[in-house]
């Protein structure tokens, strides 16, 4: 016996602690969970050894994440802040939305979507309270992998003003704004009257924009107008279309970008006849984008499923 052990066994490691917590978890019936929680203590206990963490940072999370719950309502989510500015939305998006060549590709849901958003018509004005912004035109067409129209698909649809605030954030807004829900016509068609998308800074006033300011990072975003298409028999695809003359494309906040989502926002002084129909009489903007779907392959949880269940907790928040 080594001198000045006695009868004790040796101290329990690290690895030990490990090891013991990954058999007390390696029991689970479910395949896949097993897999997950198998995965995520292995690569956790990794990353607490590798940075050597201490008690008193741990309690720092701890806090942090305490904080960022707080702060999640039916009105913002800041662990999905969080999820974006650190790129898991983006990675868990790119593994989860795989898309063949010519689908439109996907992107950040983002935290400011809200349920309820009216049934528009073609044309309608999603910005009706928004008297500075550039009056935009946004349209284009829904199709399948082989260029036919894709009737009645649903196109829910929602953007920041012009003063760079999503309805949830503006405090002199009681109602909702900025929001619309459009279907394609016989052809495949959709028009979209709103305002010019500008750049914003995401929220940083918790959590998300201490840890961007520590790490020397802005928390701007892109001009762009988010999109959820949907349509029977086909996958729903969440994305943005952003403007392309726009300077935070090379370094949104969130690592939304992708090149097939850039589209031109060309302004005209004048208004085209279609722009005057719908009561537009000064310069107005026009973009152009097709959304092309993939055909559906089985049933799966959407992004607007797990939208529904996060507001309702938010709204018992």
């Amino acid at each position: 016996m080594p001198e000045g052990q006695g009868s004790f066994g040796r101290n329990k490691t690290e690895d030990d602690i490990t090891a013991e917590v990954l058999a007390r978890f390696s029991g689970t019936t479910d395949p896949r969970l097993r897999q997950i929680m198998l995965s995520l203590i292995g690569h956790l206990h990794a990353f607490v050894k590798e940075v050597q963490l201490t008690e008193a940072e741990w309690f720092q999370a701890i806090e942090i994440l305490t904080e960022a719950g707080k702060m999640c309502s039916d009105k913002r989510q800041e662990f999905i802040l969080f999820s974006d500015t650190l790129g898991v939305s983006m990675v868990v998006d790119l593994l989860d939305h795989r898309k063949p060549d010519g689908a439109t590709e996907s992107t950040v849901f983002g935290p400011f979507h809200r349920l309820g958003a009216p049934d528009m018509k073609a044309g309608d004005n999603i910005a009706h309270r928004d008297t500075t912004g550039v009056p935009t035109l946004v349209g284009g067409r829904v199709l399948d992998l082989d260029g036919e129209p894709v009737a009645g698909a649903l196109l829910d649809v929602w953007q920041t003003q012009s003063n760079g605030l999503y309805d949830a954030q503006d405090e002199h807004l009681d109602e909702l704004h900025m929001r619309g829900k459009f279907h394609s016509d016989s052809e495949g068609r959709y028009l979209i009257r709103t305002v010019l998308p500008v750049n914003y800074p995401i929220p940083s006033d918790g959590p998300v924009g201490r840890m961007l300011k520590a790490t020397g990072r802005h928390p701007w975003r892109p001009a762009h107008v988010h999109f959820v298409v949907s349509a029977d028999g086909y996958e729903p695809v969440t994305t943005h279309i952003f403007d392309r003359t726009d300077p935070y494309l090379q370094s949104d906040a969130v690592f939304a970008v992708k090149d097939s989502l850039i589209c031109d926002f060309v302004r005209h002084d004048e208004p085209d006849a279609e722009a005057r129909e719908l009561g537009i009489t000064g310069p107005v903007c026009r973009a152009h984008f097709d959304f092309r779907l993939t055909q559906a392959t089985a049933p799966q949880s959407t992004v607007m499923d797990a939208q529904r269940r996060l507001a309702a907790l938010g709204a018992r928040a």
